[in-house]
């Protein structure tokens, strides 16, 4: 599955980073979320405000620190 945590670095990246590695081992899915902290990658996927999840290509949050609940539910669809 490709998962990718887009953010610059801040605080609120790298909680989201763990957390969606928390989520991934959690829900049992096979691999890492990627962390992206280039701009011009994350302008590329169209994101505006991070930190971003991206999940099969798709953003799935933007500008917030979802709940590990709400992370895990958009793993095992």
């Amino acid at each position: 599955m490709d998962i990718k945590v887009l953010g610059p670095g801040c605080a609120k990246c790298e909680r989201v980073e763990k957390l969606v590695n928390e989520a991934i081992a959690e829900a049992g899915v096979d691999g890492r979320a990627k962390k992206v902290t280039n701009m011009l990658e994350i302008a590329k996927h169209g994101v505006l405000n991070t930190p971003a999840i991206v999940i099969a290509g798709k953003i799935k949050s933007s500008g917030n620190v979802p709940k590990k609940e709400e992370i895990m539910s958009w793993l095992v669809k």
